[in-house]
């Protein structure tokens, strides 16, 4: 019985270009940012809960480094998708880098709005970080899908 995934990645190269031991750069930055993203929306919600500052401020951090690994990840990413061509020619792909697009001009925007104005936590910050969960989950589901549907990133011997 042959698998269909692997049959796909053997015929169009799919192994990630932008790795270290064969380990996709892409995949391991983005926990990161997505950890980071996750993070802001807890201080917005702790400050809302108990009105200490620290929690804006903590916020403020969460969201400024979310922006920054987030752009590293992305470039990673947007490495591979223009380098490798079983990568470029999957709809998926595109659609997992627009919806990652989306969620960098969100999570920037987030930190933007802090760094102009730290009281605007409430209620702006929280939505806008509400807003950016929302698009971990689609970018995440999209880009989990090029993994385990479309076999990207994967080193498949000949024996497989």
């Amino acid at each position: 019985m042959s698998n269909p995934v692997i049959e796909d990645v053997t015929r169009h190269a799919t192994s990630s270009l932008v790795a270290v031991a064969g380990h996709p750069i892409h995949a391991m930055l983005v926990t990161f940012p997505i950890a980071l993203v996750v993070s802001t929306l807890g201080c917005d919600l702790f400050y809302w809960w108990t009105a200490d500052p620290f929690w804006g401020r903590a916020g403020l951090y969460a969201s400024g480094f979310a922006f920054w690994l987030g752009i590293l990840a992305s470039l990673a990413g947007t490495a591979e998708l223009l380098l490798v061509k079983g990568i470029r020619k999957r709809v998926a792909s595109w659609i997992h880098a627009i919806a990652a697009i989306t969620l960098m001009s969100i999570v920037g925007a987030n930190w933007g709005l802090r760094l102009h104005d730290p009281d605007v936590v409430l209620p702006l910050g929280l939505m806008v970080s509400l807003l950016g969960l929302v698009f971990v989950g689609l970018a995440g589901w999209h880009g989990g899908k090029l993994v385990f549907d479309h076999g990207i990133g994967l080193m498949v011997s000949s024996d497989d």
